[in-house]
Protein backbone atom coordinates (compact mmCIF):
# COMPACT_ATOMS: atom_id res chain seq x y z
CA UNK A 1 0.00 0.00 0.00
CA UNK A 2 1.36 3.42 -1.02
CA UNK A 3 1.93 5.90 1.82
CA UNK A 4 1.88 9.55 0.78
CA UNK A 5 4.15 12.02 2.53
CA UNK A 6 2.43 14.62 4.72
CA UNK A 7 3.59 17.29 2.30
CA UNK A 8 1.75 15.58 -0.56
CA UNK A 9 -1.46 15.41 1.49
CA UNK A 10 -1.13 19.12 2.30
CA UNK A 11 -0.66 19.99 -1.39
CA UNK A 12 -3.76 17.97 -2.29
CA UNK A 13 -5.70 19.77 0.46
CA UNK A 14 -4.51 23.08 -1.02
CA UNK A 15 -5.66 21.91 -4.44
CA UNK A 16 -9.13 21.02 -3.15
CA UNK A 17 -9.38 24.32 -1.26
CA UNK A 18 -8.57 26.34 -4.37
CA UNK A 19 -11.12 24.36 -6.40
CA UNK A 20 -13.79 25.21 -3.83
CA UNK A 21 -12.79 28.81 -3.19
CA UNK A 22 -14.16 30.96 -5.98
CA UNK A 23 -15.39 34.51 -6.26
CA UNK A 24 -18.72 33.64 -4.63
CA UNK A 25 -16.86 32.49 -1.53
CA UNK A 26 -15.23 35.92 -1.37
CA UNK A 27 -18.50 37.81 -1.72
CA UNK A 28 -20.86 36.16 0.76
CA UNK A 29 -18.93 36.33 4.09
CA UNK A 30 -18.35 40.14 4.04
CA UNK A 31 -22.01 40.78 3.25
CA UNK A 32 -23.02 38.41 6.04
CA UNK A 33 -20.65 40.18 8.42
CA UNK A 34 -22.00 43.65 7.68
CA UNK A 35 -25.64 42.50 7.85
CA UNK A 36 -25.17 40.45 11.03
CA UNK A 37 -23.21 43.12 12.93
CA UNK A 38 -23.00 42.13 16.60
CA UNK A 39 -24.48 38.73 15.71
CA UNK A 40 -21.63 38.00 13.30
CA UNK A 41 -20.27 35.01 15.24
CA UNK A 42 -23.67 33.34 15.43
CA UNK A 43 -24.29 33.91 11.72
CA UNK A 44 -20.78 32.75 10.82
CA UNK A 45 -21.44 29.53 12.73
CA UNK A 46 -24.43 28.79 10.50
CA UNK A 47 -22.49 29.83 7.41
CA UNK A 48 -19.54 27.56 8.21
CA UNK A 49 -21.87 24.64 8.92
CA UNK A 50 -23.21 24.80 5.36
CA UNK A 51 -20.35 26.40 3.40
CA UNK A 52 -17.65 24.23 5.00
CA UNK A 53 -19.45 21.37 6.73
CA UNK A 54 -21.56 20.28 3.77
CA UNK A 55 -18.69 20.27 1.23
CA UNK A 56 -16.48 18.24 3.60
CA UNK A 57 -19.33 15.82 4.22
CA UNK A 58 -19.82 15.64 0.45
CA UNK A 59 -16.19 14.60 -0.05
CA UNK A 60 -16.55 12.05 2.77
CA UNK A 61 -19.79 10.72 1.24
CA UNK A 62 -18.12 10.19 -2.15
CA UNK A 63 -15.09 8.63 -0.46
CA UNK A 64 -17.32 6.15 1.35
CA UNK A 65 -19.63 5.42 -1.60
CA UNK A 66 -16.80 5.02 -4.13
CA UNK A 67 -18.09 7.34 -6.87
CA UNK A 68 -20.87 9.85 -7.36
CA UNK A 69 -22.57 7.36 -9.70
CA UNK A 70 -22.46 4.64 -7.03
CA UNK A 71 -24.05 7.00 -4.51
CA UNK A 72 -26.78 8.17 -6.90
CA UNK A 73 -27.52 4.55 -7.90
CA UNK A 74 -28.84 3.93 -4.41
CA UNK A 75 -31.86 6.02 -5.40
CA UNK A 76 -32.49 4.51 -8.85
CA UNK A 77 -30.38 3.67 -11.93
CA UNK A 78 -32.19 6.35 -13.95
CA UNK A 79 -31.55 8.92 -11.22
CA UNK A 80 -27.86 7.96 -11.33
CA UNK A 81 -27.81 9.10 -14.96
CA UNK A 82 -29.97 12.22 -14.73
CA UNK A 83 -28.93 13.88 -11.46
CA UNK A 84 -25.14 13.79 -11.91
CA UNK A 85 -25.64 15.07 -15.45
CA UNK A 86 -27.74 18.00 -14.14
CA UNK A 87 -25.14 18.84 -11.52
CA UNK A 88 -22.21 18.71 -13.93
CA UNK A 89 -24.07 20.93 -16.40
CA UNK A 90 -25.24 23.35 -13.69
CA UNK A 91 -21.95 23.92 -11.93
CA UNK A 92 -20.03 23.41 -15.14
CA UNK A 93 -20.66 25.12 -18.49
CA UNK A 94 -24.27 26.01 -17.70
CA UNK A 95 -23.79 28.30 -14.70
CA UNK A 96 -20.73 28.24 -12.45
CA UNK A 97 -17.87 28.38 -14.98
CA UNK A 98 -19.43 31.21 -17.05
CA UNK A 99 -20.25 33.04 -13.79
CA UNK A 100 -16.61 32.84 -12.75
CA UNK A 101 -15.43 34.21 -16.09
CA UNK A 102 -17.94 37.04 -16.04
CA UNK A 103 -17.24 37.92 -12.39
CA UNK A 104 -13.49 37.92 -13.02
CA UNK A 105 -14.11 40.59 -15.66
CA UNK A 106 -16.41 42.63 -13.39
CA UNK A 107 -13.97 42.65 -10.45
CA UNK A 108 -10.58 42.01 -12.02
CA UNK A 109 -10.66 44.07 -15.19
CA UNK A 110 -13.64 46.47 -15.36
CA UNK A 111 -12.36 48.80 -12.56
CA UNK A 112 -9.31 49.62 -14.68
CA UNK A 113 -11.16 50.33 -17.95
CA UNK A 114 -12.85 53.52 -19.18
CA UNK A 115 -16.63 53.50 -18.65
CA UNK A 116 -17.30 53.28 -22.39
CA UNK A 117 -15.13 50.15 -22.62
CA UNK A 118 -16.79 48.48 -19.64
CA UNK A 119 -20.23 48.72 -21.25
CA UNK A 120 -18.97 47.50 -24.61
CA UNK A 121 -19.71 43.80 -25.33
CA UNK A 122 -16.37 43.63 -27.15
CA UNK A 123 -14.42 44.21 -23.90
CA UNK A 124 -16.12 41.28 -22.16
CA UNK A 125 -15.63 39.10 -25.23
CA UNK A 126 -11.88 39.82 -25.48
CA UNK A 127 -11.42 39.29 -21.77
CA UNK A 128 -13.26 35.95 -21.77
CA UNK A 129 -11.19 34.79 -24.76
CA UNK A 130 -8.02 35.42 -22.72
CA UNK A 131 -9.50 34.04 -19.47
CA UNK A 132 -10.74 30.78 -20.97
CA UNK A 133 -7.57 30.35 -23.01
CA UNK A 134 -5.66 30.25 -19.71
CA UNK A 135 -8.27 27.88 -18.24
CA UNK A 136 -7.94 25.65 -21.32
CA UNK A 137 -4.15 25.53 -21.07
CA UNK A 138 -4.06 24.77 -17.34
CA UNK A 139 -6.82 22.15 -17.61
CA UNK A 140 -5.11 20.04 -20.27
CA UNK A 141 -2.90 18.21 -17.77
CA UNK A 142 -5.04 17.25 -14.76
CA UNK A 143 -2.14 15.26 -13.28
CA UNK A 144 -0.30 18.56 -12.77
CA UNK A 145 -3.13 20.18 -10.80
CA UNK A 146 -1.42 19.53 -7.46
CA UNK A 147 1.68 21.43 -8.60
CA UNK A 148 -0.31 24.27 -10.14
CA UNK A 149 -2.89 24.69 -7.39
CA UNK A 150 -0.98 23.48 -4.34
CA UNK A 151 2.32 25.17 -5.12
CA UNK A 152 1.25 28.25 -7.06
CA UNK A 153 -2.36 29.41 -7.18
CA UNK A 154 -3.41 28.53 -3.62
CA UNK A 155 -0.35 30.08 -1.88
CA UNK A 156 -0.87 33.21 -3.98
CA UNK A 157 -4.50 33.45 -2.92
CA UNK A 158 -3.75 32.77 0.75
CA UNK A 159 -0.89 35.28 0.78
CA UNK A 160 -3.12 38.04 -0.60
CA UNK A 161 -5.89 37.33 1.93
CA UNK A 162 -3.33 37.23 4.77
CA UNK A 163 -2.03 40.62 3.60
CA UNK A 164 -5.56 42.05 3.75
CA UNK A 165 -6.10 40.61 7.24
CA UNK A 166 -2.80 41.94 8.63
CA UNK A 167 -3.47 45.41 7.23
CA UNK A 168 -6.92 45.41 8.86
CA UNK A 169 -5.27 44.84 12.26
CA UNK A 170 -3.29 48.08 12.08
CA UNK A 171 -5.86 50.23 10.26
CA UNK A 172 -8.75 51.70 12.31
CA UNK A 173 -12.08 50.05 11.47
CA UNK A 174 -15.65 50.83 12.45
CA UNK A 175 -17.68 49.42 15.38
CA UNK A 176 -20.08 46.50 15.11
CA UNK A 177 -23.66 47.53 14.41
CA UNK A 178 -27.08 46.03 15.09
CA UNK A 179 -28.09 43.11 12.85
CA UNK A 180 -30.60 43.77 10.10
CA UNK A 181 -33.49 41.83 8.51
CA UNK A 182 -33.34 38.05 9.09
CA UNK A 183 -29.95 38.32 10.75
CA UNK A 184 -31.75 39.98 13.68
CA UNK A 185 -34.34 37.23 14.12
CA UNK A 186 -32.72 34.04 12.77
CA UNK A 187 -28.96 34.73 12.54
CA UNK A 188 -27.73 31.13 12.53
CA UNK A 189 -30.37 29.94 10.04
CA UNK A 190 -29.77 32.90 7.74
CA UNK A 191 -26.04 32.22 7.91
CA UNK A 192 -26.68 28.59 7.02
CA UNK A 193 -28.76 29.61 3.99
CA UNK A 194 -26.08 32.09 2.89
CA UNK A 195 -23.49 29.30 2.93
CA UNK A 196 -25.87 27.29 0.77
CA UNK A 197 -25.30 29.82 -2.03
CA UNK A 198 -21.62 28.99 -2.43
CA UNK A 199 -22.67 25.81 -4.32
CA UNK A 200 -19.76 23.96 -2.70
CA UNK A 201 -21.86 20.99 -1.59
CA UNK A 202 -22.62 20.38 -5.27
CA UNK A 203 -18.97 20.96 -6.14
CA UNK A 204 -17.90 18.39 -3.53
CA UNK A 205 -19.83 15.70 -5.39
CA UNK A 206 -18.13 16.75 -8.62
CA UNK A 207 -14.58 17.25 -7.34
CA UNK A 208 -14.46 13.76 -5.85
CA UNK A 209 -13.44 12.33 -9.22
CA UNK A 210 -10.58 14.82 -9.55
CA UNK A 211 -9.18 14.08 -6.08
CA UNK A 212 -9.51 10.33 -6.63
CA UNK A 213 -7.75 10.51 -10.00
CA UNK A 214 -5.00 12.70 -8.53
CA UNK A 215 -4.40 10.16 -5.78
CA UNK A 216 -4.38 7.30 -8.31
CA UNK A 217 -1.76 9.17 -10.35
CA UNK A 218 0.42 9.12 -7.24
CA UNK A 219 0.08 5.37 -6.87
CA UNK A 220 -2.80 5.17 -4.39
CA UNK A 221 -5.06 2.48 -5.82
CA UNK A 222 -6.87 0.52 -3.10
CA UNK A 223 -10.29 1.84 -2.09
CA UNK A 224 -9.54 2.09 1.62
CA UNK A 225 -6.48 4.29 1.09
CA UNK A 226 -8.33 6.41 -1.48
CA UNK A 227 -11.14 6.98 0.99
CA UNK A 228 -8.74 7.86 3.82
CA UNK A 229 -6.73 10.37 1.80
CA UNK A 230 -9.85 11.95 0.31
CA UNK A 231 -11.23 12.51 3.80
CA UNK A 232 -7.91 14.02 4.94
CA UNK A 233 -7.88 16.33 1.93
CA UNK A 234 -11.47 17.36 2.65
CA UNK A 235 -10.65 18.16 6.29
CA UNK A 236 -7.56 20.13 5.30
CA UNK A 237 -9.49 22.17 2.76
CA UNK A 238 -12.26 22.70 5.33
CA UNK A 239 -9.83 24.18 7.86
CA UNK A 240 -8.52 26.66 5.28
CA UNK A 241 -12.04 27.62 4.21
CA UNK A 242 -13.08 28.20 7.83
CA UNK A 243 -10.13 30.50 8.53
CA UNK A 244 -10.78 32.55 5.39
CA UNK A 245 -14.52 32.83 6.07
CA UNK A 246 -13.89 34.04 9.63
CA UNK A 247 -11.45 36.69 8.38
CA UNK A 248 -13.80 37.93 5.65
CA UNK A 249 -16.84 37.82 7.92
CA UNK A 250 -15.11 39.84 10.64
CA UNK A 251 -13.87 42.39 8.10
CA UNK A 252 -17.43 42.77 6.84
CA UNK A 253 -18.80 43.19 10.36
CA UNK A 254 -16.57 46.25 10.88
CA UNK A 255 -17.37 47.84 7.50
CA UNK A 256 -20.72 49.52 8.24
CA UNK A 257 -18.98 52.89 8.65
CA UNK A 258 -18.12 52.77 4.93
CA UNK A 259 -21.82 52.88 4.03
CA UNK A 260 -24.46 50.36 3.04
CA UNK A 261 -23.79 48.05 0.12
CA UNK A 262 -25.97 45.88 -2.09
CA UNK A 263 -23.57 42.94 -2.16
CA UNK A 264 -20.29 41.60 -0.84
CA UNK A 265 -18.34 42.75 -3.88
CA UNK A 266 -19.16 46.40 -3.09
CA UNK A 267 -18.19 45.87 0.56
CA UNK A 268 -14.84 44.37 -0.41
CA UNK A 269 -14.19 47.18 -2.87
CA UNK A 270 -14.86 49.82 -0.19
CA UNK A 271 -12.80 47.91 2.39
CA UNK A 272 -9.82 47.53 0.07
CA UNK A 273 -9.87 51.23 -0.78
CA UNK A 274 -10.02 52.05 2.94
CA UNK A 275 -7.12 49.72 3.75
CA UNK A 276 -4.83 50.26 0.76
CA UNK A 277 -6.09 53.27 -1.17
CA UNK A 278 -5.95 53.03 -4.96
CA UNK A 279 -3.68 49.98 -4.84
CA UNK A 280 -6.45 48.11 -3.01
CA UNK A 281 -8.38 47.88 -6.27
CA UNK A 282 -5.40 46.15 -7.88
CA UNK A 283 -5.02 43.67 -5.00
CA UNK A 284 -8.75 42.88 -5.02
CA UNK A 285 -8.68 42.40 -8.79
CA UNK A 286 -5.83 39.89 -8.46
CA UNK A 287 -7.62 38.02 -5.65
CA UNK A 288 -10.83 37.71 -7.67
CA UNK A 289 -9.00 36.71 -10.85
CA UNK A 290 -6.96 33.98 -9.12
CA UNK A 291 -10.04 32.66 -7.28
CA UNK A 292 -12.10 32.55 -10.48
CA UNK A 293 -9.28 30.84 -12.37
CA UNK A 294 -8.91 28.18 -9.66
CA UNK A 295 -12.60 27.32 -9.64
CA UNK A 296 -12.89 27.35 -13.44
CA UNK A 297 -9.91 25.04 -13.90
CA UNK A 298 -11.21 22.64 -11.26
CA UNK A 299 -14.68 22.56 -12.80
CA UNK A 300 -13.47 22.21 -16.40
CA UNK A 301 -11.19 19.35 -15.33
CA UNK A 302 -13.83 17.45 -13.35
CA UNK A 303 -16.58 18.00 -15.93
CA UNK A 304 -14.31 16.92 -18.79
CA UNK A 305 -13.35 13.73 -16.96
CA UNK A 306 -17.02 13.04 -16.26
CA UNK A 307 -18.22 13.61 -19.82
CA UNK A 308 -15.32 11.62 -21.24
CA UNK A 309 -16.41 8.69 -19.08
CA UNK A 310 -20.06 9.18 -20.06
CA UNK A 311 -19.42 9.65 -23.78
CA UNK A 312 -16.25 7.69 -24.43
CA UNK A 313 -16.10 8.56 -28.14
CA UNK A 314 -14.56 11.99 -27.42
CA UNK A 315 -11.19 12.51 -25.76
CA UNK A 316 -10.51 14.51 -22.60
CA UNK A 317 -8.84 17.27 -24.63
CA UNK A 318 -11.90 17.59 -26.88
CA UNK A 319 -14.18 17.94 -23.85
CA UNK A 320 -11.91 20.61 -22.35
CA UNK A 321 -12.18 22.49 -25.64
CA UNK A 322 -15.97 22.13 -25.80
CA UNK A 323 -16.51 23.21 -22.19
CA UNK A 324 -14.22 26.23 -22.47
CA UNK A 325 -15.94 27.41 -25.66
CA UNK A 326 -19.43 26.87 -24.21
CA UNK A 327 -18.53 28.62 -20.98
CA UNK A 328 -16.98 31.52 -22.84
CA UNK A 329 -20.13 31.94 -24.92
CA UNK A 330 -22.47 31.89 -21.93
CA UNK A 331 -20.18 34.22 -19.93
CA UNK A 332 -20.78 36.86 -22.60
CA UNK A 333 -24.45 36.99 -21.64
CA UNK A 334 -23.32 38.99 -18.61
CA UNK A 335 -23.19 38.35 -14.88
CA UNK A 336 -26.70 39.64 -14.13
CA UNK A 337 -28.36 37.33 -16.65
CA UNK A 338 -26.36 34.31 -15.46
CA UNK A 339 -27.26 34.94 -11.81
CA UNK A 340 -30.96 35.41 -12.59
CA UNK A 341 -31.07 31.96 -14.18
CA UNK A 342 -28.88 30.21 -11.62
CA UNK A 343 -30.82 31.02 -8.44
CA UNK A 344 -34.04 29.03 -9.17
CA UNK A 345 -32.14 26.10 -10.70
CA UNK A 346 -29.82 25.81 -7.72
CA UNK A 347 -32.77 26.14 -5.36
CA UNK A 348 -34.27 23.03 -6.97
CA UNK A 349 -31.22 20.76 -7.04
CA UNK A 350 -29.25 21.84 -3.95
CA UNK A 351 -31.62 20.25 -1.38
CA UNK A 352 -31.40 16.96 -3.29
CA UNK A 353 -27.61 17.02 -2.96
CA UNK A 354 -27.81 17.80 0.77
CA UNK A 355 -30.24 14.93 1.37
CA UNK A 356 -28.13 12.53 -0.68
CA UNK A 357 -24.98 13.46 1.27
CA UNK A 358 -26.83 13.12 4.59
CA UNK A 359 -28.20 9.70 3.74
CA UNK A 360 -24.80 8.46 2.52
CA UNK A 361 -23.22 9.41 5.85
CA UNK A 362 -25.63 7.25 7.84
CA UNK A 363 -23.42 4.34 6.86
CA UNK A 364 -24.38 1.04 8.46
CA UNK A 365 -27.60 2.52 9.84
CA UNK A 366 -28.92 2.83 6.30
CA UNK A 367 -28.06 0.08 3.81
CA UNK A 368 -27.44 1.07 0.20
CA UNK A 369 -30.61 -0.85 -0.78
CA UNK A 370 -32.86 1.07 1.65
CA UNK A 371 -36.12 2.56 0.34
CA UNK A 372 -35.30 5.74 2.26
CA UNK A 373 -33.02 6.87 -0.59
CA UNK A 374 -35.79 6.68 -3.19
CA UNK A 375 -38.62 8.12 -1.06
CA UNK A 376 -36.65 11.01 0.41
CA UNK A 377 -34.89 12.10 -2.77
CA UNK A 378 -38.11 11.79 -4.84
CA UNK A 379 -40.14 13.98 -2.48
CA UNK A 380 -37.39 16.58 -2.11
CA UNK A 381 -36.96 16.69 -5.90
CA UNK A 382 -40.71 17.13 -6.37
CA UNK A 383 -40.77 19.89 -3.76
CA UNK A 384 -37.82 21.61 -5.46
CA UNK A 385 -39.61 21.65 -8.81
CA UNK A 386 -42.82 22.98 -7.21
CA UNK A 387 -40.89 25.69 -5.35
CA UNK A 388 -39.00 26.68 -8.52
CA UNK A 389 -42.26 26.95 -10.51
CA UNK A 390 -43.80 29.02 -7.71
CA UNK A 391 -40.91 31.48 -7.53
CA UNK A 392 -40.12 31.69 -11.24
CA UNK A 393 -43.24 31.11 -13.33
CA UNK A 394 -46.41 31.79 -11.28
CA UNK A 395 -45.32 34.84 -9.32
CA UNK A 396 -45.41 33.29 -5.81
CA UNK A 397 -49.08 32.35 -6.31
CA UNK A 398 -48.66 29.17 -4.23
CA UNK A 399 -47.20 30.93 -1.19
CA UNK A 400 -50.45 30.69 0.77
CA UNK A 401 -50.16 26.92 1.16
CA UNK A 402 -46.38 26.48 0.83
CA UNK A 403 -45.82 28.77 3.83
CA UNK A 404 -47.57 26.28 6.10
CA UNK A 405 -44.31 24.32 5.94
CA UNK A 406 -41.73 25.04 8.67
CA UNK A 407 -38.76 27.11 7.44
CA UNK A 408 -40.39 27.84 4.06
CA UNK A 409 -40.22 31.58 4.68
CA UNK A 410 -36.50 31.19 5.38
CA UNK A 411 -35.93 29.23 2.16
CA UNK A 412 -35.69 25.71 3.61
CA UNK A 413 -39.25 24.40 3.30
CA UNK A 414 -37.95 21.09 1.92
CA UNK A 415 -36.77 19.93 5.38
CA UNK A 416 -40.14 18.72 6.68
CA UNK A 417 -41.11 16.87 3.44
CA UNK A 418 -37.65 15.21 3.56
CA UNK A 419 -38.15 14.03 7.14
CA UNK A 420 -41.64 12.68 6.40
CA UNK A 421 -40.41 10.93 3.25
CA UNK A 422 -37.54 9.40 5.24
CA UNK A 423 -40.01 8.02 7.77
CA UNK A 424 -42.12 6.60 4.92
CA UNK A 425 -39.02 4.91 3.51
CA UNK A 426 -38.23 3.33 6.89
CA UNK A 427 -41.78 2.02 7.09
CA UNK A 428 -41.38 0.49 3.64
CA UNK A 429 -38.10 -1.12 4.73
CA UNK A 430 -39.78 -2.46 7.86
CA UNK A 431 -42.72 -3.81 5.87
CA UNK A 432 -40.44 -5.46 3.34
CA UNK A 433 -38.32 -7.02 6.10
CA UNK A 434 -41.41 -8.25 7.96
CA UNK A 435 -42.85 -9.75 4.79
CA UNK A 436 -39.54 -11.51 4.09
CA UNK A 437 -39.44 -12.98 7.61
CA UNK A 438 -43.08 -14.08 7.34
CA UNK A 439 -42.43 -15.68 3.97
CA UNK A 440 -39.42 -17.62 5.33
CA UNK A 441 -41.47 -18.77 8.33
CA UNK A 442 -44.30 -19.95 6.12
CA UNK A 443 -42.00 -21.88 3.78
CA UNK A 444 -40.30 -23.67 6.67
Amino acid sequence: MIQLAKREVIWISFMLFSMFFGAGNLIFPPFLGQSAGISVWVSLTGFILSAVGLPILGVVAIAKAGTFHDLASRVHPLFALIFPFLIYVSIGPGLAIPRAGSLAFEMGMAPFLPESWVTSPLSLFLYTVLFFSIVFWLSLSPSKLVDRFGKWLTPTLLTLIALIFLKSLITPMGPLTEPVEKYATHPILQGFLDGYLTMDALAALVFGIVIANTLRSKGVSDNKSLSTYMIKAGLGAGILLTVIYVILGMLGSKSAFLGEADNGAQILTSLMYHLFGESGTVILGIVFTVACLCVSIGLVTSCSQYFQGLFGSLSYRVWVTILCLLSMGIANLGLTQILSVSVPILGAIYPIAIVLIGLALLGRLLPATSSVYATTVSIVALFGVVDMINSTFVGQAWNSWLHFLPFQAEGAGWIMPALLAGCAGMLLDFGRKTASIYKKGSSS
